[in-house]
């Protein structure tokens, strides 16, 4: 079994080209702030460091809307501190993918999130414009998105909310 915490020193890793990282975690599942950021940052970083030593050229990673590393929000700090250091990293190719809230099956009860896949239909009729892109949408969107633009493989750093990854996912939302 692989140690996250490790994953950098991994000497022995098939050579890659793209790195899919879907890593993350909420504080309440974490326990505290810091193991947030351990799973968030340090975790994802690492998969990264990871991806380049094996010969990766592109990174993909699952953030969040509102990812900024100077938001008040420490959620959406850690985010956004953790795409910045990804884009200061080797990859020639970067996608981050930013959804709200993630649908689809989940092994643990989460109250808020039951509560939010009834009311989110009728919720999303109601984000348009600039809104929309806090709708909710399928993980396996976000899936398909992911596969598509690896394919593609845009150059430089690039970010897709809602309506690209509904638009490049092929699927819907």
């Amino acid at each position: 079994m692989l140690d996250l915490a490790e994953l950098e020193t991994v000497s022995d890793l098939t050579h890659v080209d793209d790195v899919f990282c879907c890593l993350g975690t909420t504080i309440k599942q974490a326990g505290s702030q810091p193991a947030f950021r351990r799973v968030d940052h340090a975790f994802v970083l690492g998969v990264a460091h990871a991806g380049l030593h094996a010969g990766a050229k592109q990174f993909l990673l699952v953030s969040a809307i509102g990812a900024d590393p100077a938001s008040r929000v420490f959620y959406s700090r850690v985010k956004g501190e953790t795409e910045s250091a990804i884009r200061r990293l080797g990859f020639q190719s970067i996608q981050i993918f930013r959804p709200s809230l993630l649908l689809g099956e989940r092994s643990e009860f989460r109250l808020g999130e039951r509560i939010a896949v009834v009311v989110a239909p009728l919720l999303s009729l109601l984000l348009i414009g600039r809104l929309r892109r806090y709708r909710p949408i399928r993980a396996e969107t976000v899936a398909g998105a992911m596969v598509n633009l690896a394919r593609e493989a845009p150059r430089g750093s690039n970010v897709f909310e809602y309506d690209a990854m509904i638009a490049s996912s092929g699927w819907g939302a």
